[in-house]
């Protein structure tokens, strides 16, 4: 009897932990998504019917007249953001109340190796990380990098070439997932990985790894949530952790644990770690005079390997699914496929027909291109804050508590017709300075904006223009039999949109006057 009584308590003691915040939106007057027990808001993606990109919009959708809509992250209050002005606030005005990404459920004190990077990471450890990496993303070392990325884009051509006098339909998500991972493996870890050649190279299956969808992190996920303690030494990244630190201990013991002078990331962190702590001012911490406090941090040999992890990760997934999804619309606008040819075939006469740092800075309709791909699909089709402190927005007069979740839906505020006229239609004339400059700029947002804004911007932007380039000089691209127009998306808990059954074309060559 005692043990029933005890069970009893403890289910109940669950239960009620799980819905005792169910009350906070309404509370504070602010429509909300109706939770349910133990997945708050999100069954649909906790249960793979939806993505969290596909619920978020249907939520901004949903609520046309609102600005901000409420929602649960299982028990924890979060808030979906519609309106500009609150978004600036949100990654810019007052960022120091919001430089927590948000994106990891219970205890993140001590988060295991591979998750200790600048994506993840939150205040003190992120400014000094952030701080000592930017240099790593300057003019010169990205045209010192751009050797290894016209290398790749030959063999890209290569496969595609085989592809098109072979007549076989080629799904180019898998095609430019290779040739991003070939050009990572070389600017991040000096390494030539060749999955363009090498259908099974051991760098494609990481990429696989890393973005394969299971039942067990939905159970990890909430683990980590309601028995943190029980949780907390569970790791999401287990599978893979002892054979990414390996790879880079080896290849930091080939250079003698020294700067090999070959200009790659791993490199360029090797020369951080050489140059000791760095110091900051506090996120976190303020003395008792309201100033911060100075902070320091040392580039640790996990540290260093988890930002040569996540450069891989971020780079390997956006940048392949934004170029593959920009052909395929390319596929279903034969008419803006020309231009871009035009665009791409004048530029490159100017240069010797040779892809080069600077032929590809002018390449501005191949730019705007992309740029709409990327309005359309954003790989990361929501931004995610945390609030770190009790809060207030003034437009609202709306308080919120510490660790409410934000949600910024990119994918919704893209294809807005408030902002984005006829917002479904492909038309990269929308990224003409001349008709883009009354835009507001938080309405276009597929690297973020603010301090946490992706540091690999102009990096993803200069490989992907040239890997899309390639390919569109020799090739035409045209939809598979039987594709269609509208792409499938996969339903899962997840940060990144990701495509059911690859982006199948057919490519041909392009006949020459």
């Amino acid at each position: 009897m005692i043990t029933l009584f005890v069970i009893f308590l403890a289910l109940a003691i669950f239960y009620w932990n799980n819905v005792r915040n169910f009350e906070y939106w309404k509370k504070r007057g602010v429509p909300f998504v109706k939770p349910t027990f133990l997945f708050g808001s999100l069954k649909e993606p906790f249960l793979r019917m939806k993505s969290l990109t596909q619920l978020h919009t249907q939520w901004y959708q949903e609520y046309p007249n609102e600005k901000v809509v409420g929602y649960f992250f299982t028990s924890t209050p979060g808030l979906i953001i519609r309106d500009p002005e609150l978004v600036k606030r949100v990654l810019v005005t007052d960022f120091a109340s919001f430089y927590d990404r948000g994106l990891l459920l219970g205890d993140t004190s001590n988060l295991e190796p591979l998750l200790s990077n600048l994506f993840f990471i939150k205040g003190d450890l992120w400014r000094s990380l952030r701080q000592r990496m930017t240099p790593a993303f300057t003019s010169g070392k990205l045209r010192a990098m751009f050797p290894l990325i016209v290398e790749r884009a030959e063999k890209l051509q290569v496969r595609a070439l085989n592809a098109a006098r072979g007549g076989k339909v080629m799904d180019v998500r898998d095609m430019m997932a290779r040739y991003t991972t070939d050009f990572i493996g070389a600017c991040g870890f000096g390494l030539d990985a060749d999955s363009l050649n090498e259908e099974d190279s051991d760098f494609r299956r990481l990429g696989n790894e890393i973005f394969k969808s299971r039942w067990i992190d939905v159970v990890k996920s909430l683990g980590k949530e309601f028995f943190p303690q029980l949780f907390k030494n569970v790791k999401f990244l287990g599978r893979m952790e002892n054979q990414v630190l390996s790879l880079i201990y080896d290849i930091q013991k080939q250079r003698n644990f020294k700067p090999s002078k070959r200009n790659d990331f791993i490199d360029v962190l090797m020369e951080f770690q050489q140059k000791g702590a760095i110091e900051v001012e506090s996120l976190e911490k303020v003395k008792p005079d309201g100033t911060p406090e100075r902070t320091t941090m040392e580039l640790t040999d996990k540290l260093l390997a988890a930002q040569v992890f996540i450069f891989f990760a971020a780079g390997f997934e956006t940048s392949s699914s934004s170029t593959s999804y920009t052909l395929h619309q390319l596929a279903h606008n034969p008419d803006v496929l020309k231009k871009v040819q035009k665009n791409i075939d004048e530029v490159l006469s100017k240069h010797d027909n040779k892809l080069s740092y600077e032929a590809v800075k002018d390449m501005t309709y191949l730019e705007w291109t992309f740029k709409e791909g990327m309005r359309l699909f954003p790989s990361l089709g929501y931004l995610g804050r945390k609030c770190v402190r009790k809060y207030t927005f003034p437009e609202l007069n709306l308080t919120i508590d510490k660790d409410v979740v934000i949600t910024i839906p990119l994918q919704g505020i893209h294809t807005d017709p408030q902002y984005f006229d006829n917002p479904l239609e492909f038309r990269p004339e929308r990224f003409d300075p001349q008709n883009s400059k009354s835009l507001n700029k938080f309405v276009y947002l597929p690297f973020g904006e603010g301090p946490r804004a992706c540091i690999g911007e102009r990096l993803a932007l200069m490989q992907s223009i040239a890997g899309m380039a390639a390919i569109l000089s020799k090739f035409d691209v045209e939809p598979a039999p039987g594709t269609t127009k509208e792409i499938k998306l996969e339903g899962k808990l997840d940060i990144t949109q990701n495509v059911v059954g690859g982006i199948p074309l057919l490519l041909r060559e392009r006949k020459r006057i």
